[in-house]
């Protein structure tokens, strides 16, 4: 009887997961992060409600660079969920199963929420 020293089962380090697998992980990803995104949204209400110094202190720390960086991470998280909620839907309905139509319509998602978040920002910025 031979003995191997190979992994009984494949690993994450030699199994490269499918493009629909990775989607599927960065929309249930993606769920989470939103609800540390409405958490600070949820901050800058109450301070606003709270009144003008708590206001201020609000924007402040909002308006820091880092902050910014997430808020916009956040603003991508969100068209993303978005985008890839909507090809769930399309599949709910019973279309887009092949995998070709999925790995295409995983790639549109993507661009679609870049290409959201790139006009979000351009509009709030005006």
């Amino acid at each position: 009887m031979s003995t191997d020293n190979r992994p009984l089962s494949p690993h994450l380090q030699v199994y490269r997961l499918p493009f629909t697998a990775l989607t599927s992980i960065s929309h249930r990803i993606s769920g989470v992060l939103l609800s540390g995104g409405a958490l600070l949204l949820v901050y800058w209400v109450v301070a606003a409600a709270a009144g003008p110094q708590a206001y201020a202190t609000a924007s402040a720390i909002l308006s820091s660079l880092p902050v910014q960086v997430l808020i916009f991470l956040w603003t991508f998280v969100l068209f993303y969920h978005l985008c890839n909620g909507i090809r769930h839907l399309i599949w709910d309905a019973g279309y887009g199963f092949d995998l070709q139509t999925a790995q295409r319509s995983g790639q549109i998602a993507i661009g679609a929420a870049a290409a959201l978040t790139g006009v979000a920002w351009l509009i709030a910025l005006v």
